[in-house]
């Protein structure tokens, strides 16, 4: 019986070992589940063309930030905190709505965040566009009806929750500019852009398309 319990002691030792070192090789289960068949055949079907200009952007074309586009009675920006933090604590009386601390594991760039609502803190944590609203504005968003800029603005699958740092590093950079630091998020964050692309029919750059199939190629 001793035996027994001392391979099963074992067992869950090594699995605790092994869920450890695939945190620390910077593997998770984003990244694992990328089909990058489905990826290649979504990124073959949009279009290709150049960055429209720039012309009559503004953040209040895809409407209020953070709306509660779901009337779920909390915003956007919290949803996605909620979603994508763990161990959150909430401000009493806004029914789990307000997020005032939580802990992130960034997947850009694998650290661990602790986050604190807070004049000075919150911007620590930030809510990132994964396809920026200016870069979608230059490609195909300028065409859509406010009420169409305003649910891809809080869409959350265009929505991720990243360190606040290198979400203002990003800013309104596509694949060709940006990556992720986290070479083992890329994959996952590129099928993602792919698909947020292929569900709003936005296009994408040559260079954008050129970026998006090199990563894949590594997948």
């Amino acid at each position: 019986m001793t035996a027994a319990v001392v391979l099963t002691g074992c067992g869950e030792l090594e699995a605790q070992l092994e869920r450890q070192a695939e945190k620390d090789s910077g593997s998770s289960s984003s990244s694992s589940k990328v089909d990058v068949k489905e990826a290649r055949a979504k990124l073959k079907e949009l279009d290709v063309k150049g960055r429209a200009p720039k012309t009559g952007f503004d953040r209040d074309e895809f409407g209020p930030a953070w709306a509660d586009v779901d009337r779920n009675g909390c915003d956007t920006r919290n949803d996605i905190l909620k979603r994508d933090m763990s161990d959150e604590t909430f401000k009493p009386g806004t029914h789990d709505c307000i997020v005032l601390t939580g802990v992130l594991d960034d997947p850009y760039s694998g650290k661990t965040i602790k986050f604190e609502r807070g004049q000075d803190t919150s911007s620590k944590v930030q809510i990132d566009h994964l396809i920026p609203l200016s870069d979608a504005w230059q490609k195909g968003a300028q065409q859509w009806s406010a009420t169409k800029r305003k649910e891809f603005a809080n869409d959350p699958l265009n929505l991720l929750a990243v360190d606040g740092p290198l979400n203002g590093q990003k800013s309104d950079s596509d694949a060709a500019t940006w990556l992720p630091p986290r070479r083992a998020y890329r994959c996952a964050y590129i099928a993602r852009q792919i698909d947020v692309k292929a569900k709003y029919e936005l296009w994408v750059t040559q260079a954008e398309k050129a970026a998006m199939e090199g990563i894949l190629d590594s997948c």
